[in-house]
């Protein structure tokens, strides 16, 4: 029992260290990242056309161009390889006094934009954070601003900062060159709200180590939980043999009882056969004194517990009606031990021999003293009857 309790107790001891390992290596949100989405964005956008940004970047005052409310709309595809095209329309205003192309502005006027580029996640480069992701990108644009269309050639770099996978911040700054010498050069810089939708989720590098390492110890685990589940198996399938050998012997036992137990009946029926073939012991009248003929029957019957050894012998003795209850109980008596001491004189063993008197309690015949009866008939109740006892 304690070989088969042995290996549950372990298996249950590894299975409770396998929810702990389980537990300490679960996957939270920061082992995953967003690897492809689509992306809208909203916010606002800050506009320096005058003229010396590369001169003066750091003056804002009457270089920067912007509107109290949303001026910023985007869309975006971003795919798992770190590209993103993406789709901008931005609208500003200029207004009187500011700085346009070196020269204050006269006249308040609007700016519109439209801009498509082709964007590059960095962190492809550099390690994926999950939060923090700085691109750069390349694109072209139209723009008519200070009342002047032009083509622009456009230079991104910023970043985006999430708070989850749906929702972050995103800031950057572009350089836009004009094509074909109209216009000016200028800057615009942005921030907003983005929202990811459609998103493609994978484990980022940590995540797949920590997988990796979570399914390794699963699989050591499962083999050791295997291994005791074969020893749990091995050790039943040895108390089912044990058992069933038991079962065997005891069904192998209990057969050879049975057969023992029809041999001694048989044996026992023989004997009997044996000795009701031999006669009856009759006695006279009153008598408890054997005849001749009694003794050639107790002499044969000698013969015959000399050659079995197992059989010992209960002497019941009988008497007619005739005489009273009580005179006729002791005779019967009397004639018992008379063919017992007859037998033990003749050397069969005393612990063999069992006598009992049952008076006239037991006749073969009617002849109770309610009506006459010949000798011939009271002398079939003077007897002796022997009961066969096998010991085992």
């Amino acid at each position: 029992m304690k070989l088969i309790l042995r290996p549950i107790v372990l298996g249950v001891f590894l299975c409770f260290n396998l929810v702990i390992s389980q537990e300490e290596l679960k996957l939270t949100v920061k082992d995953s990242m967003v690897t492809s989405s689509w992306m809208v964005g909203l916010g606002y956008n800050f506009v320096d056309e005058s003229g010396d940004i590369y001169v003066k970047p750091l003056e804002v005052n009457n270089h920067l161009n912007a509107v109290a409310f949303p001026s910023r709309i985007s869309i975006g595809r971003y795919f798992e390889n770190g590209l993103g095209i993406e789709l901008i329309g931005t609208y500003n205003k200029y207004k009187v006094g500011q700085n346009i192309n070196g020269n204050p502005n006269p006249v308040e006027s609007d700016y519109y934009g439209i801009d498509s580029r082709v964007s590059y996640d960095l962190n492809k480069i550099f390690g994926e954070t999950g939060w923090f992701d700085p691109y750069v990108g390349v694109g072209l644009g139209y723009t008519d601003s200070d009342n002047t269309p032009k083509g622009t050639f456009n230079g991104v770099v910023g970043f985006r900062t999430w708070l989850s996978d749906h929702w972050g911040f995103d800031f950057s700054s572009s350089g836009k060159w004009r094509l074909g010498g109209v216009g000016t050069d200028h800057v615009q810089h942005a921030a907003g709200v983005v929202y990811r939708f459609g998103i493609k989720k994978e484990l980022t590098k940590k995540g797949l180590q920590k997988a990796e390492l979570k399914e390794s110890i699963a699989k050591e685990n499962q083999r050791k939980l295997d291994s005791i589940e074969r020893i749990n198996k091995k050790k039943e399938a040895e108390a089912l043999a044990f058992q069933r050998e038991a079962e065997r012997k005891k069904q192998l036992a209990k057969e050879k009882e049975e057969e023992r137990q029809r041999e001694i009946l048989a044996r026992k029926e023989q004997v009997e056969n044996d000795i009701s073939n031999l006669g009856v012991v009759y006695f006279k009248f009153d008598s408890f004194t054997l005849t001749n003929d009694s003794k050639q029957v107790l002499d044969a019957l000698i013969s015959i517990l000399e050659n079995h050894k197992e059989v010992n012998l209960k002497i019941n003795g009988h008497t007619d009606s005739r005489g009273t209850r009580e005179y006729n109980q002791k005779l019967s008596e009397t004639r018992a031990n008379a063919v017992k001491d007859y037998l033990i004189g003749k050397g069969i063993n005393d612990s063999r021999i069992e006598s009992e008197g049952f008076g006239e309690s037991q006749l073969l015949n009617d002849c109770d003293g309610s009506k006459p009866c010949t000798d011939a008939k009271h002398g079939i109740n003077r007897r002796i009857e022997s009961v066969v006892v096998f010991s085992d």
